[in-house]
């Protein structure tokens, strides 16, 4: 097995580590924050380093195809702490989706606003009763001469109360099978009959949020793709998400993060005496974190060849849960009594331990975001390994 990336895309590496070398100041990004961050984005993008898909006329760098290059910009950007493109549902699900399936208009309006962070978006999809069987949802549009007007409820809407926009599922072709009548709406969220609500987590924050919707109108030209068409629509919006939260990037650093704790937390941070069942339980995380790269590269190198990848891209956002998951109890059980304090009430100060909590709390939601991990069983048995469809969902017609 041959893991080099070759001697062109090595010398690509010394210029991007340059270019960082160069541009990337975490001083001066701490000195004036938002216009030096706005600027250094500029540059990346101008060097071909960020928004690498995006046409140029749309903001991006329109840069031809190439894995190995953008990944090796991931590993720099991120070995350097360097800010990569604006983080959100804008960059990592709108971006992508309106360039497969957008019209003209919308890409020139939506898109370059959207890359510098000055549109921000809300995912409008589960709703109360409509959250792992999404294609139940009960939000309806109903086209007014030139508008659509929507009713119905969101929920679980990640930043809605900082997002000038959402992209949603609503129910437009009511006498149609449920799948098949649904469409994909923009929603300017700045308007009467928007109602925007903070769900408080138990990590103290409010990053959810329910959403209302009262007698909302957008114009009839915001249907990305045909009517009827969301629930096809939606597919290449989640599977972004889905990549995104699968990537593996960020597991090496955590693992570290959290062997640095257990040298701390057991036998008085002796490692040599270090406790033998936590040893184990790091070493199996680390055979998890091994096969995840593993599969990460083999993903790669099928996309290098323009092969399918198959059961192995199915299984990468359900181990990324697993891993999550298997992190968060050995930090549970080494942090010990520092899980008691609560994660908000230091405000100002310098976090200890129970910064963990984050981490924590977090598999849980690792476990739902993107597609539940009972969801992504069933894709993966079904689709991967040709399985039969469970019989509740068979006797159901779906």
């Amino acid at each position: 097995m041959d893991l080099s990336y070759g001697s062109d895309t090595e010398a690509f590496r010394g210029e991007v580590r340059q270019f960082l070398a160069a541009r990337w100041s975490p001083t001066q990004m701490a000195e004036n924050p938002v216009p030096y961050l706005r600027a250094f984005r500029a540059d990346a993008t101008k060097a071909g380093y960020l928004y690498r898909a995006v046409p140029k006329i749309y903001g991006g760098s329109e840069q031809t195809p190439d894995m190995l290059k953008a990944q090796v910009i991931r590993e720099e950007f991120g070995r350097a702490r360097a800010p990569s493109e604006v983080p959100g549902n804008g960059t990592t699900m709108v971006l992508p989706t309106l360039l497969q399936h957008g019209t003209d208009w919308q890409k020139q309006y939506f898109l370059p606003a959207t890359v510098l962070g000055d549109f921000l978006w809300a995912q409008g999809y589960s709703e109360p009763n409509a959250g792992s069987d999404l294609a139940s949802l009960r939000t309806k549009g109903e086209l007014v001469g030139d508008q659509w007007v929507i009713n119905g409820q969101k929920i679980w809407t990640s930043h809605a109360q900082n997002s000038q926009y959402m992209f949603a599922l609503v129910r437009t072709e009511a006498d149609r099978p449920k799948h098949s009548g649904i469409s994909y709406l923009l929603i300017d969220l700045r308007q009467a009959g928007v109602t925007i609500r903070p769900l408080r987590q138990m990590t103290g924050r409010s990053e959810f949020c329910e959403v209302f919707l009262d007698d909302v109108r957008t114009p009839a030209d915001w249907i990305v793709g045909e009517r009827g068409q969301g629930w096809t629509i939606s597919r290449t919006t989640l599977k972004h998400e889905r990549s995104t939260i699968g990537g593996s990037e960020r597991n090496d650093e955590t693992f570290l993060k959290l062997v640095s704790l257990a040298r701390r937390r057991t036998r008085f941070g002796q490692p040599a005496i270090a406790d033998k069942e936590v040893r184990q339980r790091l070493v199996e995380l680390e055979g998890w974190i091994l096969a995840q790269k593993a599969s990460s590269y083999r993903r790669m190198s099928l996309a290098l060849e323009d092969r399918d990848e198959g059961l192995v891209g199915l299984v990468n956002k359900q181990l990324t849960t697993e891993i999550a998951q298997r992190v968060a109890a050995i930090a549970q059980e080494l942090i010990g009594e520092s899980a008691l304090i609560d994660p908000m009430a230091i405000k100002g100060a310098r976090r200890g331990d129970e910064k963990w909590l984050d981490q924590i709390m977090g598999s849980l939601a690792v476990a739902i975001a993107g597609g539940a991990s009972n969801i992504q069983r069933n894709i993966i048995g079904e689709r991967g390994l040709g399985l039969p469809r469970d019989l509740a969902t068979q006797e159901r017609g779906e």
